[in-house]
C-alpha cells in the first residue's frame, strides 16, 4: 500500500510530476531495459486491484478487434455492443462510455478480463516496447497510475 499512499499524496503535484518527466526524458532510447526491468519490480510489488483507478477514471480506446471479441463474449452482436457501451471521443477514437467502467466489480475485478481491450492490456503503456513510444502520455498518466508514478520515480534517480 505504500506505492499507493505515495502516489496518492503527489498525483496533483503538477511541478513534481514535471520533474519526473523531465528527469527521465533524459534517458537513452538504449536505456529501455531500465524501463522494464523497473516495470516489473514495480508491478511485483503493486497489486492493480487495490486501486483500479485506471478502470474508475479512464474510458479504454477500443479497436475494431476488441468490440467484436468483447461482444462476443457478451453474447451481443457487434452493432448491440457498440450501441449500448461505446462513444466516439472528441479525437474520434472509440472509446468506453462510462467512468467507472461498466465491467469493473466491487472487487475491482474486470468481469470482462480474459477478452478486456488491448488498451487495458498494455496500461500504464510502460513495459519495454512502449516505454518510450508512449512517453508523451505517461506525465498526465501519473495521474492516474501509482505504479507509472513509482516507474517514473525510480527511473528519475537514474544516472
Amino acid at each position: 500500500m505504500r506505492l499507493i499512499n505515495r502516489w496518492q499524496s503527489t498525483k496533483n503535484d503538477h511541478k513534481y510530476l514535471s520533474e519526473l518527466s523531465k528527469k527521465v526524458s533524459k534517458l537513452q532510447k538504449s536505456q529501455v531495459h531500465l524501463a522494464q526491468q523497473t516495470h516489473e519490480e514495480v508491478f511485483d510489488e503493486l497489486d492493480c486491484l487495490d486501486c483500479a483507478n485506471c478502470c474508475k477514471s479512464i474510458p479504454p480506446m477500443l479497436s475494431k478487434r476488441d468490440v467484436k471479441r468483447i461482444a462476443k463474449q457478451l453474447g451481443l452482436s457487434t452493432l448491440q455492443f457498440e450501441e449500448k457501451y461505446t462513444i466516439v471521443d472528441e479525437d474520434g477514437d472509440t472509446v468506453i462510455n462510462a467512468s467507472p467502467c461498466p465491467f469493473l466489480k466491487e472487487d475491482n475485478k474486470c468481469k470482462i478480463y480474459e477478452v478486456r481491450p488491448a488498451a487495458c492490456r498494455l496500461y500504464p503503456h510502460s513495459g519495454e516496447q512502449q516505454f518510450f513510444k508512449n512517453f508523451s502520455h505517461h506525465k498526465r498518466n501519473m495521474k492516474y497510475c501509482p505504479g507509472l508514478m513509482e516507474i517514473m520515480r525510480r527511473l528519475s534517480e537514474v544516472g
